[in-house]
Parts: structure tokens; sequence; C-alpha cells
């Protein structure tokens, strides 16, 4: 690949991770419009790869939430707090690993499927439309609930159902066109939410998703990956969708 490529899709990536478009769907097109051939693209480790860019820029942005969480988790485990928490970042911690769940069985379950029927423009066309109606009817149901005089519900008060309906629509983004940050964002709105709680809450559930995703696919493409050409390609893809993608945060939140 060559280093121009890199930092196209790392653009790419960067800006579509955490827009409530789909980053799989639009690295997929992009790399397409470069001359690749369908196949390229599946085989091509650079796709999921490249999301562990995007996980920098979460981890820097959110740090200090990070930090506190943990330690939070980790005080309620040694406090035998297993469901329970006396904190809010533990209470958050536990909402966090419970709605990734979801997208961790379905990603084992079905991965060959979806790559083998909805890795093509058409599929993505499809898929795209589809949850852009969803996302247009969670923004319609949101401003119903408000003009009914109900207020929408901040990060606190963010429920264990909530956090599964969130994490089983995070399932749905597994296929390209379906957006990760879109089709949790668009789900929180549906739980009553407000926008911000919806936005950091989807924000904070990436990092499990993307760290798996990405770590897996580097690991199962190890020995593509180590050659001198592709190893510089993929660090500069993952420099500048970091950085890209650190700036969108900024300005979403």
């Amino acid at each position: 690949m060559q280093l121009w490529h890199a930092v196209v899709l790392g653009i790419v990536q960067g800006l579509t991770e955490f827009l409530p478009i789909s980053s799989t769907a639009h690295l997929i097109v992009a790399q397409r419009l470069l001359g690749r051939s369908e196949q390229q693209v599946k085989d091509d480790p650079f796709t999921v790869a490249i999301q562990l860019g995007t996980l920098v820029a979460v981890f820097v942005y959110f740090r200090l939430d990070i930090w506190r969480m943990i330690r939070a988790f980790f005080r309620d485990l040694a406090d035998n707090r297993i469901v329970s928490s006396g904190s809010t970042d533990g209470r958050l911690a536990k909402l966090i690993i419970l709605g990734t769940i979801p997208v961790g069985i379905c990603g084992l379950l079905l991965k060959k499927t979806l790559e083998k029927h909805f890795y093509n423009p058409t599929s993505i066309g499809v898929v795209a439309i589809v949850f852009a109606l969803l996302m247009l009817a969670s923004e319609w149901w949101a401003k119903r609930r408000i003009a009914k005089g109900l207020t929408p519900r901040t990060e606190r008060d963010i429920t264990l159902f909530d956090a599964l309906f969130v994490g089983f629509a995070q399932c749905l983004a597994l296929m390209p066109g379906g957006s990760r940050s879109g089709t949790t964002i668009t789900a929180g709105l549906f739980a009553g939410l407000d926008r911000a709680a919806a936005a950091r809450f989807s924000f904070l559930l990436s990092i499990p998703a993307l760290l798996a995703a990405g770590g897996k696919d580097l690991y199962d493409k190890r020995k593509d990956l180590l050659h001198g050409d592709s190893l510089m390609s993929l660090g500069v893809g993952l420099a500048v969708s970091a950085l890209v993608g650190y700036v969108c945060i900024a300005w979403l939140l």
C-alpha cells in the first residue's frame, strides 16, 4: 500500500469512527475507489487494524475518566461489590462491560457470514439507508419525549437494561454500513438518554470493541503486517486516524 493511500484511509477512519456513519463501509468504499478489488479489501487487515488509531484517540481524550473507572471497578471487586457499586465511575465501568458482551458474542459467531454477504457496495448502501432512517426516527422520538414533558436522562441514569439495549444495537454495526457510534447513539436516544449521555456512553463503549477487533485482526494477520512497506503504511494510517479521531471526539462533544 502506498503511503498516501494510508494517509487517505487514516483520515477516513478518523472522521467516520465517531461521526454516526459507518467507518468500515467508508474504508471499503475508499479502498475500492483507490483501485483495490473486493477480495483484496476482504483479505486486508488494514481495514480493521487501523481502528486501533481511533482507539488511541478515545484513550487520550477520556484518559481521566478511564483511570477513574478502572480504579473504581477494582475497588468494588476488593469490597465484594460485584453488581452494586460504591461510586458512579465503578457503576459505569460495569455497564460498559455488560454492554460489550453482546457484540463480543455476535462478532465471534457471525464474522465470517457477515464478510461473505455484506462486504460489497450494494449491501453497504442498503444497510446505510436503513440505519439513516432509524437515526431519523430516534431524533423524532427524542423530540416527542421532550414535547410530552419527559426530561432526557443523563449518564447517571443509565440502567442495566439501557446498557444491554445499546450493547445489542452495537451488534448491528458489525454490518458495513451500520455505524458503531450511529447505532449506539440512536439506541441511547430511543432509551431516553440526552445527546451528551448517549454520545459519551457510545464512545466509552467503543473501547473494548475496538481493542478486541483491532487486536484480533493484528494477531491473525501479523505475518502480513510485518513486511517493511505494510508496517510503515499501517503506522502512518494509525497516526493519522488517531489525530483526526481526537479532533472529531472533541468537536462532537
